[in-house]
């Protein structure tokens, strides 16, 4: 019977489908005791396991320094983030043009010529209107005498 079960639990363990609890009864069963002759061929397997485990170094290992391992300083974020703020307000204010008394002048004449235009076109617009009674009345006349 506990051949069926080590059976079973081979073919889980190979599609990767075991527990860490099934995983070890397989590690106790191949290391600690008599295996039957059809499972002989994957002893070695756990028996490697076994000695991989249980290998040690006495060699001392100096992994590179990685950002992760150096202290966290948050007072260079600070200051970056002020230095940010600062240099976005400098050239904010540097882009604000600045315009001499005839530019503004100008400016000035540019806005009063606008609004002009404006009432000028909106008089234009008043008089076409006045216009498309014109063109009824020059329909009507058409149909009343009619030329020949």
């Amino acid at each position: 019977m506990e051949s069926n079960n080590i059976e079973r639990l081979l073919d889980a363990y190979f599609e990767g489908n075991t527990t860490l609890k099934e995983e070890s009864i397989l590690m106790d069963y191949f290391n600690n005791q008599q295996v039957e002759d059809h499972l002989l061929q994957y002893k070695p397997i756990f028996v490697g396991f076994k000695a991989a485990k249980m290998e040690q170094s006495n060699r001392e290992f100096k992994l590179p320094e990685t950002k992760a391992s150096r202290s966290y300083q948050p007072w260079r974020y600070a200051i970056a983030a002020v230095l940010m703020i600062a240099l976005g307000i400098g050239v904010f204010f540097n882009s604000q043009q600045k315009m001499s008394q005839e530019e503004k002048e100008a400016l000035l004449a540019f806005e009063n010529s606008k609004k002009a235009m404006i009432f000028l076109s909106e008089k234009f617009n008043k008089g076409t209107e006045q216009l498309s009674y014109l063109e009824e009345f020059t329909i009507a006349k058409d149909k009343v005498f009619k030329e020949k």
